[in-house]
């Protein structure tokens, strides 16, 4: 599905996305603002900094920032966090509003970019016990980029050798040992995130468990 999207669709459901966790955000308390996420060592208001800052850097500029980086990502991911973490959750809150339109992003791929506010967003929302999930439409799209390559996250290695198969959607993928679930739960765990795991089932849930045990939470 991501391959036949255009980019301005792809782009459309991005800020659908980022629009939809904007408002969730809006009525979050300073303790869930704090509260940790699912990425990593992370709080919710880095992540949304995070987001912030994936819509408003480049190619040029990112290149730069990895550069000054040596190429540790960690390092360039928590400088460009902090370029756009507000002095308050309601400032880190304006600022992302600001970028909910934005197309700018360090690479051509758009799905890779609409990936990054679908993660993150279920990163923040599923500590905070929040109800909101992405659109099928655009779970989909990611789900059909995660499991064609490595990029920002080990997606493809992490699912090789399984088949999977989405029980709301059309997204399907690979050969062997099945799992199956929501599309969102399929996005989460080629993501990284091993408690999306629960909601799977499928014989080969037992070696995607352990695949996911053995790495860690994405933060890119």
């Amino acid at each position: 599905m991501a391959n036949t999207l255009s980019r301005d669709e792809l782009w459309a459901m991005a800020h659908a996305e980022r629009a939809a966790l904007a408002e969730d955000l809006a009525s979050l308390t300073d303790e869930q603002w704090a509260r940790p996420s699912l990425c990593g060592t992370w709080v919710v208001e880095e992540v949304v900094a995070h987001l912030t800052a994936a819509a408003s850097i480049g190619r040029l500029r990112w290149l730069r920032s990895v550069l000054g980086a040596r190429f540790d990502f960690d390092l360039h991911n928590a400088r460009r966090l902090a370029d756009h973490r507000g002095a308050t959750p309601a400032e880190t809150l304006a600022l992302f509003r600001a970028v909910i339109t934005s197309t700018t992003a360090a690479s051509g791929h758009t799905a890779a970019w609409l990936g990054e506010v679908v993660v993150h967003g279920q990163d923040i929302r599923r500590p905070l016990g929040l109800s909101t999930t992405p659109s099928t439409e655009a779970a989909t799209a990611v789900a059909d980029f995660y499991a064609s390559r490595d990029f920002t996250v080990p997606s493809m290695t992490t699912i090789a050798g399984l088949r999977l198969e989405a029980t709301d959607g059309t997204f399907a993928t690979g050969a062997g040992p099945l799992v199956s679930g929501p599309t969102i739960a399929l996005v989460m765990v080629m993501a990284g995130r091993v408690t999306y795991a629960d909601e799977l089932t499928g014989s080969g849930l037992p070696t995607l468990r352990t695949r996911l045990s053995a790495g860690s939470a994405d933060k890119a």
